[in-house]
């Protein structure tokens, strides 16, 4: 009736040490296992993976990104106008630029996405080259960069584009671009 375990009694010095050695082994098993335990979950522990220490307390943490532009970021449903990648001033500038050059040459190579941007603006100083008024001619003026330019496309616009309400630009795509392999397009005067 004696319930504390029974240790087995050593006859000779050599049954003395296999006893004390598998008594050892029991303690040391028990002691890693503790401590690999106790080193897993226990606070300032390393990772295994990176090497960093790793912590046991539940706050949240929150990864700021820092950005040039807003932190707000929405969607842009039904909004049509293409952004191109720029800011609005330059964005406001390489429209302008863009018309210029195709009421100078008549058609020019870009990408599809600026040409299918920069074909209203041409619709619109063509519309007011054809109605030829002085506030038409100031609002031409004040988009586009040449006043020669302005004048020859009031004097050419109305004999040009009478017969048309409308569609005065053509966009064409062709082969996407070398380095970049962007889209692009040939936007010309009808």
């Amino acid at each position: 009736g004696d319930s504390k375990a029974q240790v087995p009694k050593a006859n000779t010095t050599f049954d003395t040490i296999i006893l004390f050695l598998s008594t050892m082994k029991v303690t040391t098993v028990l002691c890693s296992i503790m401590v690999a335990g106790a080193s897993a979950f226990g606070v300032g522990s390393m990772s295994s993976f990176t090497g960093s220490s790793l912590s046991t307390d539940m706050q949240p943490t929150y990864v700021s990104r820092s950005s040039s532009r807003s932190e707000l970021s929405m969607m842009r449903h039904r909004k049509k106008v293409a952004k191109l990648g720029k800011p609005a001033d330059q964005r406001k500038a390489l429209l302008r630029a863009l018309t210029t050059e195709i009421i100078r040459h008549g058609r020019i190579k870009t990408t599809a996405v600026r040409a299918k941007a920069v074909r209203k603006h041409v619709d619109h100083m063509i519309e007011l080259g054809k109605r030829g008024d002085l506030h038409a001619r100031r609002q031409a003026l004040a988009w586009m960069y040449d006043k020669d330019l302005v004048h020859s496309l009031f004097e050419a616009a109305p004999d040009r584009y009478s017969d048309r309400n409308g569609g005065y630009t053509r966009v064409l795509r062709t082969m996407p671009r070398q380095g970049d392999n962007a889209k692009m397009a040939v936007i010309e005067l009808v």
